[in-house]
């Protein structure tokens, strides 16, 4: 192997690394009553329309599920071309071979179809790309894209650089080609996800593009920051933070939270009545919203009381049985 994309391992990498591997640890031991259809739907969902809004494209949550459930939605023939591009390509998420060059020129036909005339095939153009100061990058010329690829897939299939490293460094090495007319970004964080499917199953249940997309102008600037370093660095420094906010925030938290903390923060309250929430979702492992949740429903259920002010006040757990 000739080709190695520079970068460096920084210790805030390393840090990333450990504390993602260690989240990701806990959500293997309950995979199989996580990964549920109804978890892959909802994830799903949250990627497509992270990954379009990225590009311009607001039909929303909403109006994807409409179109995955076959009915008519209103917005304009791009809008509703790029988003049913959009599920084709998913739609094929677990087929893909991360390794596979002619797998990803597969995906981007799918997306693309409709969009462009010619997808699924490398440019044959040049291209700058835009940034908010003007032209960001200027890509390498169009006939040195198909060697450039097979030089990034060629490392891509040798190397033993750990999976978030090596799905980060080729997201950015990706955009940095720019190999297509169209479409680079949403096979860019796509191709990033497929990585880390092949790495953990569990990424099945973790929308990383939507969190890109919250993050939306941090991601530009970490590119750019990037191409001025002449290394990915910083691009792999932000996209293992929006990687492991994706663990933090995604569906698999609250569905962990919901079926087994319900004891947990029980026996925690018991112990520390003046607990906060913050001071739960650190001890639990969970977000903030998703204790929240889990709060109400005891309450709900008679199984916990406030008793005083938000501010003030402390934790009751009600005796077992009085809850019947």
């Amino acid at each position: 192997m000739n080709y190695k994309p520079p970068y460096t391992i920084t210790s805030k990498i390393a840090n990333l690394i450990a504390r993602i591997s260690e989240k990701m640890g806990r959500i293997e031991v309950n995979l199989n009553e996580l990964i549920t259809l109804k978890l892959r739907r909802i994830n799903r969902i949250k990627t497509l329309a992270g990954t379009l809004e990225i590009e311009g494209n607001f039909l929303g949550e909403e109006k994807i599920t409409a179109i995955l459930e076959g009915k008519r939605v209103l917005g304009t023939f791009q809008e509703i071309t790029e988003v049913e591009g959009a599920i084709r390509a998913y739609k094929e998420f677990e087929n893909y071979d991360h390794k596979n060059m002619n797998d990803l020129l597969k995906a981007h036909k799918l997306l693309m179809q409709g969009v462009l005339k010619t997808p699924g095939v490398f440019r044959a153009v040049n291209v700058a790309v835009g940034g908010k100061d003007g032209v960001a990058h200027v890509a390498p010329p169009c006939g040195k894209v198909p060697i450039l690829m097979s030089n990034l897939f060629e490392w891509l299939q040798n190397t033993d650089e750990h999976p978030l490293i090596k799905s980060s460094v080729f997201h950015y090495e990706f955009e940095f080609i720019h190999p297509f007319s169209d479409g680079n970004g949403r096979i860019g964080r796509l191709w990033q996800s497929v990585i880390l499917y092949s790495w953990k199953e569990a990424f099945l249940a973790v929308p990383v593009e939507s969190v890109v997309r919250d993050y939306q102008e941090r991601y530009y600037e970490a590119i750019e920051a990037s191409s001025a370093l002449g290394e990915s660095t910083p691009f792999v420094e932000f996209m293992l933070e929006v990687i492991l906010k994706s663990i933090e925030s995604s569906v698999i938290s609250s569905e962990k939270s919901s079926v087994n903390t319900d004891e947990a923060i029980l026996l925690y309250l018991q112990k520390n009545p003046k607990a906060t929430i913050k001071m739960l979702a650190t001890e639990l492992q969970l977000t903030t919203r998703a204790i929240e949740k889990q709060l109400a429903n005891l309450k709900k259920e008679n199984r916990l009381q406030r008793i005083g002010s938000a501010r003030k006040g402390e934790w009751a757990v009600m005796a077992e049985g009085s809850h019947r």
